[in-house]
């Protein structure tokens, strides 16, 4: 055999071997690989060189689009002096990934995977509206599909400043705003879009504790760009949440209370204008009233910029109870007894007595006009029974000076004049007195037909008061209740 027969052969077969044991060198990690689970191969390939600080795009013309959603869960607080809105909602956001994306095939048909959430890049959207960190659980991971979508769920106490209307407490309707918006990213890198419907969000009640205070109208949604400089444009989409209180509570606990004391004002009026009860009863019901404001002072809504239409409505109960106090005391000095009270003047015998009397009382004015007949019989006898005495008097000093004859009586003696004199003055003081004593009762009676008179004149114009004033503020409160 030729010498260089063994050294071809060699040549040959070199390259061959040299293959065989690379091939080998590659299968052996693969066969390692095959024995691990697929879960932790599929997380290993696509964490393995994964920068979580560059946004996720191929082309970095391309933004970024975040799909978002907002699920109400419950209202926990609504603090009217402070303008803050407290919330628990669900939050849900989606978006691409260029950089997680795998073949199922490759990966034992895993189409989906959670990987922790702070391993990959989260788009920085935040609520414009947040004043306070509320108390949301931490969600530590997120889905990761296939093609590259990832799918961010998790829950969120909202603490938000929102403008609260309190004018028309208790049957106001609030309308709230949470605007998510990228903070740093313009438009054309990140863009938001909304992930449901718009109809669907605003009629989604599934979840919502409907067992509170407040109502759960709806939530609208509106997406709008916005521009810092003229050179930047941002992305927000805004969430109005719209809620309605439930007034039953105030209602029964505010307004019945303050409606009973002012039914109780109205018929104090028919007690009688000549008894001091009046007075002690009107001051019992203010007294009741003061203390019923301390008590409902805390219940009430307090804001810097305004008042609830039902602290005004208070306010002028008490004016309306203050306003009916003076009026009975007003009545009460007319129609007090007084020794030297002095008579009606004419003006105001004519005006009340005659026109006034008129329209409230018909059938009291004849009665007011005419003087008492069994004053002046009195009078009348008076004078009567005076000059009968008189006459009997002057008639005994004239037998005294004629001469007696001799079958005429003997005259009355001295003593019995004098003591017929001292009775006829008596007399005569009482029947000054008892004159004095009729002028006076007819004094106080005349002034008592007035109180009566300017008390029903009064009192309808303080019933006209209440019931357009109570008018009002039903109508004003249904149309809010029911628009």
């Amino acid at each position: 055999m030729l010498p260089w027969v063994p050294q071809a052969l060699l040549a040959l077969l070199l390259p061959t071997l040299l293959a065989q044991g690379e091939a080998k060198h590659r299968r052996g990690p693969q066969a390692q690989d095959a024995s691990r689970p697929a879960l932790l191969r599929l997380s290993d390939h696509l964490l393995a060189n994964y920068k979580k600080g560059v946004r996720p795009v191929r082309d970095w013309r391309t933004p970024t689009t975040v799909s978002i959603d907002v699920i109400v869960y419950a209202i926990l607080n609504v603090d009217e002096k402070n303008q803050v809105l407290t919330t628990y909602i669900w939050y849900r956001q989606y978006w691409t990934d260029e950089f997680l994306q795998w073949n199922p095939e490759d990966f034992d048909n895993i189409t989906k995977l959670s990987i922790p959430t702070d391993s990959i890049w989260v788009p920085d959207i935040l609520i414009n509206e947040f004043v306070d960190v509320g108390k949301s659980p931490n969600i530590p991971y997120v889905y990761v599909q296939h093609h590259g979508e990832v799918q961010n769920y998790k829950p969120l106490q909202v603490v938000t400043a929102c403008s609260l209307d309190i004018y028309n407490f208790p049957f106001d309707v609030q309308n709230c705003s949470l605007t998510f918006t990228s903070w740093l990213h313009t438009i054309q890198d990140v863009n938001i879009s909304l992930w449901r419907l718009p109809e669907k969000v605003k009629l989604d009640r599934s979840i919502f504790m409907n067992q509170g205070e407040w109502e759960l109208l709806g939530v609208l949604t509106q997406f709008q760009e916005f521009s810092i400089e003229s050179s930047d444009c941002y992305a927000e989409m805004k969430f109005y949440v719209v809620i309605r209180r439930r007034p039953l509570f105030y209602a029964v606990s505010l307004l019945l209370p303050s409606i009973f004391l002012m039914v109780m004002d109205i018929v104090g009026f028919y007690l009688p204008p000549d008894s001091g009860e009046r007075v002690s009863f009107k001051i019992t019901l203010l007294l009741g009233y003061s203390v019923f404001l301390i008590i409902v002072s805390d219940t009430l809504p307090a804001t810097a910029i305004g008042t609830p239409l039902i602290g005004v409505y208070f306010v002028v109960c008490m004016a309306l109870l203050v306003i009916s106090l003076a009026e009975t005391i007003l009545i009460v000095r007319l129609v007090h007894k007084q020794d030297l009270q002095q008579p009606v003047p004419a003006w105001l015998r004519r005006l009340v007595l005659e026109r006034v009397a008129l329209l409230l009382c018909p059938g009291e004015q004849s009665t007011s006009r005419r003087p008492p007949a069994t004053s002046q019989a009195a009078k009348t006898d008076d004078c009567s029974d005076m000059t009968n005495h008189c006459n009997h008097l002057g008639g005994s000093r004239d037998l005294e000076k004629t001469p007696r004859g001799s079958g005429s009586p003997p005259p009355p003696p001295r003593e019995a004049s004098l003591a017929v004199r001292g009775l006829l003055q008596e007399l005569t003081s009482i029947r000054h007195f008892l004159e004095k004593r009729e002028e006076s009762r007819e004094v106080a009676r005349d002034w008592l037909r007035v109180g009566s008179v300017l008390d029903k004149l009064l009192f309808r114009i303080y019933l006209l008061a209440v019931l357009a004033y109570s008018v009002t503020l039903v109508t004003l409160w249904s149309i809010w209740q029911y628009s």
